[in-house]
């Protein structure tokens, strides 16, 4: 019987945020409201509130469940990468940005960003940084593995080119956001070509 409720509660939770979604990109983060999300999830606003206090709660609970699926599609890299460093960053890459408009639009990422920096003691800061600093951890860890390899220079140090790298993509990634017509190849195409000469100068002779 546990088991039947834990996953009624975890379909329930599933509904809304897919709801929640599928509404902010109709209307708009700012528009939508929590009785309409409710309705189309099929449950009470009363059983709403059971789960999330707000739509800012239901924002990242959308940014966790993208960044979570993301990390487990890395990881099948980071295991066994392409066997250059520009082919294994733009593998991981690609699976980051081909990913990032899943469930989220670029209007959810601003408001997502702009709430992160606003106010950036809540809990809704504190985890979003923690998703950046796992998906940083992810791209060093890589770096590692392509050492391990010996692909990268023995010389280098893993974590802290990871962290140039992850903080590139991250910075362009906000470009992304605030660009509508900016499309998902012209990103990749850029931080390809950026990464380029740190990846050329890290690799093993």
């Amino acid at each position: 019987m546990t088991g039947l409720r834990a996953r009624q509660k975890a379909d329930r939770n599933r509904r809304i945020l897919d709801a929640a979604a599928a509404l902010f990109r109709e209307v708009g983060y700012d528009s939508a409201r929590i009785e309409d999300i409710a309705e189309r999830a099929e449950i009470s606003v009363g059983t709403f509130y059971n789960y999330y206090e707000n739509k800012g709660d239901i924002l990242l609970a959308t940014v966790s469940m993208e960044v979570e699926e993301v990390l487990d599609a890395g990881r099948a890299i980071v295991e066994d990468p392409p066997a250059s460093v520009m082919g294994a960053l733009d593998a991981l890459i690609g699976v980051y940005y081909d990913h990032s408009l899943y469930y989220l639009s670029k209007e959810m990422w601003r408001t997502a960003m702009a709430i992160a920096i606003q106010q950036p003691e809540s809990p809704f800061s504190k985890r979003y940084t923690e998703l950046d600093g796992r998906l940083c951890e992810q791209v060093s860890t890589l770096i590692l593995k392509l050492k391990g390899k010996g692909v990268v220079a023995i010389d280098i140090d893993a974590e802290a080119v990871g962290e140039m790298f992850f903080n590139n993509l991250n910075t362009m990634f906000t470009e992304f956001a605030k660009r509508e017509p900016m499309t998902l190849d012209d990103l990749k195409a850029r931080v390809s070509r950026q990464n380029r000469p740190l990846a050329t100068l890290i690799a093993a002779r």
